[in-house]
């Protein structure tokens, strides 16, 4: 073997040089290095899909089973600030020198096979979950679901969230194409929950076909709440007078229903508490997520990126009591609804700040500003369409006109509520 890189900041700047195409589909290549590694779990694994929702669920389940006293890995992505966040044994990122060795068994068990970037890390983080003696695994999916790289691991349970039109390029532009997508990582005989209070026919239809176990909501699983409080019903468990999730947001009893729903089904071999359930949901931290951030002006970080993201970021707008003028710092990638986003949170905004992202398959400012402009946005005295070159200058000219009954709304992309989290860490050190 040539000399590998020795530091994990070396390894991926050599892995984002390999592979031209960004995403090839197909799964050949990465079943094959998984089998030459030999991946496999003893414990109980969590697959987690869908187009919204996916990292709500994910963390609701790391928190209630760490409450309970298990030993979890989770697999998430992508990260705001440091590689790191990818990969997590009981709640805590993954160092360096773990992500270099696994990297290196990678790299040899690999021979002549190519490997996107994101086939590469994922299979070396499959790997060091496997290696990490665990109770439980989470891994959450990435693009659509058949024929994203964690597929080519078996779940017990495969949860998808929310089934909507997110990456029109790859998957299709129809929830029922998308559908079928997402239930690629439904398993046979295997718990298949769908928490979508409308799935498409086409995952109904594929769960049936391969005889996988399908939980839906409002049939197998649901909640129900007053203000104070909810209950959650399964097949035959129920949790009553749960506290509400400390996420915040209109979606998150769907998304806590489901994790339940997932703890239910595998209550067998991982049995928990009504209090660790509490516990769990109360202690639950997700970066991005209609993250409110302490101080004035308000700040809120959500990562929404698609109509149905900004639809419930326009709603929890609602629930946040009064604020004289809202700023949005807005960035998107080129493949998304970008008018469909503008269309349901225009009515909340005052003054834009869009801006470029140093990606490729972004939009630039200035298209977003069409955009904007073409979707009836005001320039008047009370509303602004300004343009820059990044999330930080964005964010920054944001803070510089915001009074402390304002609030500044950073959404759109992982890359721009990164940039914001960059631009608020030097800040304050």
């Amino acid at each position: 073997m040539q000399n590998l890189p020795t530091t994990l900041n070396d390894w991926l700047a050599l892995l984002e040089t390999r592979h031209s195409k960004e995403i090839d589909m197909g799964l050949d290549r990465v079943a094959a290095v998984k089998k030459r590694l030999g991946i496999h779990y003893e414990c109980p694994v969590i697959v987690v899909g869908g187009t919204n929702g996916k990292g709500s669920t994910c963390a609701m389940l790391e928190s209630i089973l760490l409450q309970a006293g298990y030993r979890v890995g989770l697999y998430s992505k992508p990260h705001f600030l440091d590689f790191n966040e990818r990969a997590r044994i009981n709640g805590e990122p993954v160092g360096d020198q773990v992500f270099v060795e696994v990297f290196a068994r990678v790299e040899v068990a690999r021979e002549d096979i190519s490997l996107t970037y994101f086939e590469f890390t994922t299979l070396a983080i499959c790997q060091l979950l496997a290696d990490a003696k665990l109770d439980a695994v989470i891994l959450e999916v990435g693009l659509g679901g058949r024929l994203d790289a964690v597929n080519v691991i078996d779940g017990d349970v495969a949860i998808v969230t929310s089934v909507d039109i997110d990456h029109i390029d790859y998957l299709g532009d129809t929830r029922e194409k998308i559908g079928f997508e997402k239930a690629g990582i439904f398993r046979t005989e295997k718990t298949a929950i769908c928490s979508d209070p409308v799935p498409p026919q086409s995952l109904l239809d594929h769960a049936l076909e391969i005889g996988a176990d399908l939980w839906l909501f409002g049939r197998d699983f649901n909640y129900n709440g007053d203000k104070q409080q909810w209950n959650f019903a399964g097949r035959a468990q129920r949790r009553n007078s749960l506290g509400y999730p400390s996420l915040r947001g209109a979606n998150q009893l769907l998304n806590a229903s489901a994790a339940l729903a997932a703890l239910e089904a595998l209550r067998d071999r991982l049995p928990i508490g009504a209090q660790e359930v509490r516990n769990g949901l109360a202690m639950v931290d997700l970066p991005g997520r209609f993250q409110v951030m302490p101080g004035r002006p308000a700040v809120v970080l959500d990562v929404a990126h698609n109509p149905h993201a900004a639809a419930t970021l326009s709603q929890n707008f609602d629930n946040m009591g009064f604020h004289a003028y809202t700023y949005a710092v807005f960035g998107s990638m080129l493949d998304k609804d970008i008018d469909g986003v503008i269309e349901q949170i225009k009515g909340k905004i005052d003054h834009w700040c869009v801006t470029d992202l140093p990606l490729p398959r972004a939009a630039s400012a200035a298209q977003l500003e069409e955009k904007l402009l073409a979707a009836g946005v005001l320039q008047d005295a009370e509303h602004s369409i300004q343009s820059f070159a990044s999330p930080e200058l964005a964010y920054a000219f944001a803070l510089s006109k915001a009074g402390e009954n304002d609030r500044i709304a950073v959404f759109g992309s992982f890359l721009t509520v990164a940039g914001v989290m960059r631009a608020r860490k030097s800040q304050h050190h």
